[in-house]
């Protein structure tokens, strides 16, 4: 299995290949990827010194292209498509079929992989796109359990890709609404949940802290209690007589146990999420990865889960706590 890794800048990059990152993916400083972050991802010259740093190592570089352009801005998604061609991305991670369709047109001998953002959970979703526009790799939604992989496994024409660590989305990515019922802003077209300028935190005189996004309250901390940024799937809500998280709780995605029923399965590549994440992550996670992988590789019936792996992880997840999600749900 490939072990694909983040790279919101060029820094975190560098670190991912050093790690053991067999590829990476990024995005521009533009709405043209789901993490359109103020000071994140990469300028055009950026973007070249870092394909040539992981082209020189044997590693690749995709491109995160996931959004959705409405008509009247899909020139700008077309531009990026002739970048990542001309650049010498190794691939374009997509969703909106008009991009697949201009880049598979355009540049068939750029590889295209199913972006998570299109939210392919069947056999026949898979097998129209891989038909229609010559997909080689899809990114599984984080919404399926263990079994569900294991048969789309058995059954896609294309290679699958699985979220491995990182955060988890509780939506059928790519369907969301929740920001953009909140801000009028979509995730999905503007390119990042809760956008900045919506945001606004609040200091109280015992030290604690209130976020508001849009005005609308989201959560309350107290004063030691770690708080991460604010997407309304996350909050904190009053229902009935409790207030708690109703929808997810703030915690990060962990498969390195299932890892040798991934491989089973036949699972071509473990992605780890986080582009919105420091350098200090990106290498820690991916180091962490890329040792368990190799281990696996080398005595595969011999393997188990470390300790120490686990620590390492979970220092870095979302509350210091971690969660098979979907993947360990019993119906399906």
């Amino acid at each position: 299995m490939h072990l694909v890794c983040p790279a919101g800048n060029l820094p975190a990059l560098q670190a991912a290949i050093d790690a053991g990152a067999d590829a990476v993916y990024a995005g521009f400083r533009d709405q043209t990827n789901a993490r359109a972050f103020p000071g994140l991802n990469f300028s055009d010259e950026e973007l070249r010194q870092g394909i040539a740093y992981a082209h020189a190592r044997g590693r690749k570089v995709y491109l995160a292209l996931n959004t959705y352009p409405d008509s009247a801005r899909l020139a700008l998604w077309q531009a990026t498509v002739d970048k990542a061609a001309s650049f010498g991305c190794d691939a374009i991670i997509a969703a909106e079929m008009a991009v697949l369709d201009y880049a598979s047109r355009s540049y068939p001998q750029l590889a295209r992989h199913l972006s998570v953002q299109g939210s392919a959970t069947t056999a026949p979703a898979l097998r129209y796109m891989h038909e229609r526009f010559g997909i080689e790799r899809a990114v599984l939604p984080r919404v399926l359990s263990i079994q569900q992989v294991e048969r789309l496994c058995e059954q896609s024409p294309v290679p699958l890709e699985v979220f491995a660590f990182g955060s988890l989305c509780i939506m059928v990515e790519g369907r969301c609404q929740l920001s953009s019922y909140v801000t009028g802003a979509s995730p999905n077209r503007h390119g990042v949940c809760s956008p900045a300028h919506f945001v606004r935190w609040d200091e109280h005189p015992d030290g604690g802290r209130s976020v508001r996004l849009n005005q609308v309250l989201i959560d309350r901390f107290g004063q030691s209690e770690p708080a991460g940024y604010p997407t309304v799937c996350k909050g904190r809500f009053v229902v009935g007589d409790e207030t708690f998280h109703a929808l997810e709780e703030p915690t990060s995605l962990n498969t390195l146990e299932l890892l040798p029923r991934l491989a089973q399965a036949g699972v071509a590549a473990l992605k780890i999420e986080g582009r919105q994440r420091g350098v200090a992550y990106v290498a820690s996670v991916t180091r962490t990865w890329r040792d368990a992988l190799d281990r696996y590789r080398a005595s595969p019936q011999h393997w188990s889960a470390k300790p120490t792996w686990q620590q390492a992880l979970s220092q870095h997840a979302e509350g210091h706590q971690t969660t098979l999600g979907p993947y360990h749900r019993n119906w399906h």
